[in-house]
């Protein structure tokens, strides 16, 4: 299914500038378009419009240590509450810890890769209100986690 992910804001980087009006065509785990909203709703008639409060953005990388918790499932869990849809590679040596990561299909990188929201690119984003804490993630394409 194809899925219009929109916000008051979108940033197509962290360090990007805000943009007012725009969305992410997701279609299963890839990003097919960026753009304006109403571009891409001309353009993707009948695409279900998923409107977030707060900044649209792409998902964060993890370069530290998983945060402490009693499972590696709980550790998986907190970084996608930040916003995380990847780790680095060395941060999740542990094989119990890797294969909650890789359940949580989470990106595991060899090395430091700057997030982006582009077209042909892996459809992780997060969502984040105006103190910085993250309203949704989506992983892969599908809600990961959702602030209630």
């Amino acid at each position: 299914m194809l899925t219009l992910h929109t916000a008051p804001l979108l940033r197509t980087a962290p360090d990007a500038p805000p943009t007012a009006g725009a969305a992410v065509a997701v279609r299963a785990d890839r990003i097919i378009a960026v753009g304006p909203l109403a571009e891409l709703t001309g353009t993707y008639a009948g695409a279900r419009i998923r409107r977030w409060p707060g900044t649209l953005g792409p998902g964060l990388l993890h370069d530290a240590p998983l945060p402490a918790a009693d499972t590696p499932r709980e550790r998986v869990h907190a970084l996608l509450r930040r916003g995380v849809t990847a780790v680095l590679a060395e941060q999740v040596a542990d094989p119990a810890l890797r294969a909650a990561v890789d359940r949580g299909d989470l990106r595991v990188l060899p090395a430091v890769v700057p997030p982006a929201l582009v077209p042909g690119g892996r459809a992780d984003l997060a969502v984040f209100d105006a103190t910085g804490a993250c309203l949704v993630t989506v992983v892969a394409g599908r809600i990961a986690h959702r602030r209630a």
